[in-house]
């Protein structure tokens, strides 16, 4: 039974490791006081994604033609750049509430995280080991992750000015849209 919790757990750690959603929770906490609500819009996104996963495991990326996927989460994180770059300078960007900052965090992570390899690993996972087990793993390694995340953006919000942040959010966004596109 531990084993079917520790070894989604432990993979999903080493997969998402630096990986897309953790730098954009990342450069979301850096933008916003509202980290709670980031981190309940990740995990919303994280529950939903990872679960459909678990529960039909490929069978919904094979309904949904993947380029069609790539170009929504190219488009969302297009948006986000473009809104970091033309924010004004005296607000943290486009993240002024804790409703947007469940939003943004949300939005971005849902649409990213289809068909990425947390996905397909959970959905390997759930053949193998019982489904809720799975899931509670693949949970906690997103928690604990996003929490992660959530911290070094804080402290990158401390030593770096919120212009520059959303600059290089903006920037960084735009080059994840352009990922998005080619891969």
């Amino acid at each position: 039974m531990l084993q079917s919790i520790l070894i989604p757990f432990t993979t999903i750690i080493l997969a998402e490791f630096l990986d897309k959603s953790q730098i954009t929770l990342l450069l979301l906490s850096a933008k916003t006081k509202h980290h709670v609500q980031l981190l309940l819009g990740a995990l919303a996104a994280f529950a939903i994604v990872d679960g459909i996963a678990i529960l039909f495991g490929s069978l919904l990326v094979s309904l949904i033609p993947e380029i069609y996927i790539k170009i929504a989460a190219a488009l969302v994180f297009f948006v986000f750049g473009i809104m970091s770059l033309r924010a004004k300078e005296e607000t943290h960007g486009a993240i002024q509430t804790g409703k947007s900052a469940v939003i943004a965090s949300f939005s971005l992570i849902f649409l990213s995280e289809w068909g990425d390899k947390t996905q397909i690993a959970s959905a390997v996972f759930a053949t193998r080991f019982p489904p809720f087990l799975v899931f509670l793993g693949v949970m906690l390694a997103m928690l604990v992750l996003s929490l992660l995340a959530l911290s070094l953006g804080t402290l990158l919000s401390k030593k770096v000015s919120a212009v520059n942040i959303r600059k290089t959010a903006g920037i960084l966004f735009l080059i994840l849209g352009l990922f998005f596109l080619v891969s």
